[in-house]
């Protein structure tokens, strides 16, 4: 299994000479069908469209050919790469992005159970505190969990997540197309 950090800090440079914020990378899928996962947005949208999603790929495929050339292939194994937009109900991956969706929805797993004795938080985001992520959960109130104890997060989607995200462009939206 490749090094997810060794590979963020390759993809990351990468993605912000196009003007991107990587998001995410994972590595995930079992033998024989392993993907690389980028998950990347523009700063002002939020989001990226086919053309970014095609030009990224194109940069980390070259980047990562020329790797391979020069006997430093940081894949062990065949892969498939995906890169995308993080999508609606994004995954929470910075401290930032608490702050940014703050007043949305939100599933947020612990790695280990908390003082509460709970593991998972569904609750809406009330921002950051320093190091901490707020939550308005209904049954506790205001909590604070440590940002380096959350193990996954994602926002959910919810008819406010829709309102609230606006696409790139719905030109064509209502158009049906069809092959002969």
């Amino acid at each position: 299994m490749p090094d997810i950090a060794t590979l963020t800090q390759l993809i990351e440079p990468e993605a912000q000479a196009l003007g991107f914020d990587l998001v995410r990378v994972a590595w995930f899928g079992g033998d024989g069908d392993r993907t690389l996962q980028v998950m990347a947005e523009r700063p002002a949208t939020r989001q990226l469209n086919i053309d970014d999603c095609a030009s990224l790929s194109r940069r980390l495929s070259d980047l990562f050919d020329t790797m391979e050339a020069e006997g430093r292939d940081p894949f062990e194994e065949a892969y498939r790469l995906e890169v995308s937009s993080p999508g609606i109900d994004r995954p929470l991956t910075r401290l930032k992005d608490y702050a940014d969706w703050a007043g949305h929805e939100a599933r947020i797993n612990l790695a280990e159970a908390d003082a509460n004795g709970r593991k998972q938080y569904k609750a809406d985001l009330a921002g950051v505190d320093g190091d901490c992520v707020l939550m308005d959960d209904p049954k506790a109130g205001r909590v604070a969990i440590p940002f380096d104890d959350i193990a996954s997060a994602k926002l959910l989607l919810t008819d406010r997540l829709i309102s609230a995200t606006v696409p790139l462009s719905a030109e064509g939206a209502d158009q049906i197309q069809t092959e002969e």
